[in-house]
């Protein structure tokens, strides 16, 4: 009852600000409305007064944002500020498309995610994986390619140059294709590399080795590891389903999706309140769900092993890691930075315009002929230390937030809601627009993918066999969580961390691409993308240039990633036991998976 009161709380504090939207943003609603309305119309005061009149704006905020929670109970959202129409068809109609297209994009993420983890599968199917975690690095290139960028090539290979599939509008289920692609790779890939990171404790597990030991096919003791890993990926998979709903502005926006997503963001900068209320309760009420039914999946996967303390742990220690790859990748990157460093970012030319690339530019130029390598390189620095920086932040904040599942699940479902660029708005109009404004949107947001891992992984490792037995034996909750829990649960969400350091740095280059973020003439990654993206067909290499970097940054991530290590291995462990030794190990809980399914 607690947690339904505290995320009541919040939700209610969030519809609160985005009432206050219009008065924080400290400009007349009156003459923004006028502006959308008919942008030739002298605004003089007997104008606006008749604007005030006629929405209510002498009533107040207060006022206002009372009469709308009353008509809620009736069914009724108000009417647009702009257009005058009803708000809840609308809304209900952007929600509708916006589902359709989630729909499809998760479906396209779980081919994804089996497709990075096929091959953990099959070598744990076949018991040679040996605690190796077998995901190659071509999922880092997918988790680092920006939405928009996938959804701008998308829309100009397979939409206009090979025609086909649609590239814009919205108009029946081919549309849902290519914005499908767009939005599903990404996230299918970072789903991948979470399972792919789990798997192999599963397999070590007893009753993988009793089945083994057994004869079961390796085909259903894979089936079995996976669900064995899922509850500790379902808040996660909640995040993304409401992400991919929200938070698909850019690609809608690509594509000319009429999605809820892009209606809330069209609705803010129009400050048409209403529409903007509703959107935003809507995914409110869409987190709330998801969350719920993510709650009451992870019971029915576990079953009474989560409540009886006899549950497995998933906790491995992880084998020597390959030190070359990232220490390639890295120094590619400073290659990269350094070669463009000395080079002017600035400087014009308007003789060199979108020239192909050669000795003198090896990225090429952009459409005002300023070296395409230099904007890169000095990019560089702003996008990727504030993205280590936001990275830090998040990671310490998820961890200790996670440590608390009762004042972080709410939480986290609330925060997920809001797209960062509805945040971005909102931190514009509270703290006004600048450099640091970005950074404080996507910090709000990034913590709550590491707190709901960290929750999921800690509930599992309270219940498993070792934690139950030394909590028998005496020891105190400050002593399990500084000698089995938090070694365990600490590797994990690091590696997810350095997952999701691409992803930041994408959130950032989104906000700058949708016009919140840098402004011209800065090279940060997301404005160069965003220049040079109509100019695409022309000149490949000023767009392929930055997105090579940031894919790039996401293989370094996961080598990086990989390296982190699973814990300490125990001493007096020769080597893995053996199936048939295993087999008298297992416990009745954990023969349960076997039977089932």
């Amino acid at each position: 009852m607690s947690a339904l009161v505290w995320r009541a709380v919040l939700a209610a504090a969030l519809v609160c600000g985005i009432g206050l939207l219009p008065w924080l943003t400290r400009t007349d609603p009156a003459l923004t409305v006028l502006k959308a309305r008919s942008a030739d119309r002298d605004p003089g005061p007997a104008v606006l007064a008749d604007i005030r009149a006629g929405l209510g704006l002498e009533k107040g905020p207060f006022a206002l944002l009372g009469q709308w929670l009353g008509g809620l109970w009736r069914g009724d959202a108000g009417r647009s500020w702009l257009s005058g129409d009803e708000v809840a068809p609308a809304v209900l109609h952007a929600l509708g498309v916006s589902l359709l297209l989630m729909a499809v994009a998760l479906a396209v993420a779980a081919v994804t995610a089996a497709l990075v983890c096929a091959r953990t599968l099959w070598l744990g199917a076949h018991r040679r994986l040996d605690g190796r975690r077998a995901g190659g690095g071509g999922s880092a290139v997918l988790a680092a390619l920006p939405e928009f960028l996938t959804a701008s090539v998308l829309a100009t290979v397979v939409g206009v140059q090979w025609g086909w599939l649609p590239a814009l509008g919205w108009y029946g289920p081919q549309w849902t294709v290519l914005p499908a692609l767009a939005l599903g790779l990404p996230a299918g890939a970072v789903i991948g590399r979470l399972l792919d990171d789990l798997l192999p404790g599963a397999f070590a597990e007893p009753w993988a080795l009793a089945a083994a030991a057994r004869g079961l096919p390796g085909r259903r003791i894979s089936r079995q590891a996976v669900r064995r890993c899922l509850p500790g990926l379902l808040p996660n998979l909640g995040l993304f389903v409401v992400g991919l709903t929200g938070g698909a502005v850019a690609v809608e926006q690509s594509f000319d999706i009429p999605g809820l997503g892009r209606t809330t963001l069209q609705a803010a900068l129009a400050q048409d309140l209403p529409v903007l209320q509703a959107g935003t309760l809507a995914l409110v009420l869409l987190a709330a769900v998801t969350a719920a039914l993510a709650a009451l999946a992870t019971r029915w996967l576990v079953g009474p092993a989560l409540r009886d303390g006899a549950l497995p742990s998933l906790h491995r220690p992880s084998p020597p890691a390959r030190r070359i790859l990232p220490l390639v990748q890295g120094g590619l990157l400073i290659v990269v930075v350094a070669l463009g460093l000395p080079r002017d970012p600035l400087a014009l030319d308007t003789g060199e315009r979108l020239r192909s690339p050669s000795r003198s530019h090896p990225f090429g130029t952009d459409a005002l002929g300023r070296d395409v390598l230099a904007r890169v390189a000095h990019g560089a620095l702003d996008t990727l230390l504030l993205a280590l920086a936001i990275g830090a932040v998040t990671l310490l904040t998820g961890v200790l937030l996670g440590l608390l599942p009762r004042l972080s699940g709410p939480l986290v479902d609330t925060v997920n809601a809001v797209p960062p660029v509805l945040l971005a708005l909102l931190v514009t109009a509270v703290a006004g627009s600048g450099p640091a404004t970005p950074a404080l949107a996507v910090g709000v947001v990034a913590w709550a993918p590491l707190a709901a891992h960290t929750s999921a992984l800690l509930r599992q490792e309270r219940a498993a066999l070792h934690v139950t037995a030394t909590r028998g034996l005496g020891a105190d909750r400050w002593y399990l969580l500084r000698h089995d829990l938090l070694p365990a649960v600490l590797p994990p969400v690091v590696r997810h961390a350095l997952l999701r350091l691409p992803g930041i740095a994408l959130a950032l280059a989104s906000l700058a691409f949708l016009g919140l973020g840098a402004q011209p003439p800065s090279p940060e990654w997301g404005l160069l993308l965003a220049e040079n993206q109509p100019y695409a067909e022309r000149a490949p290499w000023a767009v392929l240039a930055p997105a090579a970097v940031l894919a790039l940054l996401g293989a370094l991530a996961v080598s990086a990633a990989g390296g982190v290590a699973g814990g300490r291995r125990r001493r007096g462990r020769a080597g893995p036991r053996t199936p048939a030794a295993a087999a008298t190990e297992a416990p009745a809980a954990s023969r349960e998976l076997v039977k089932t399914g």
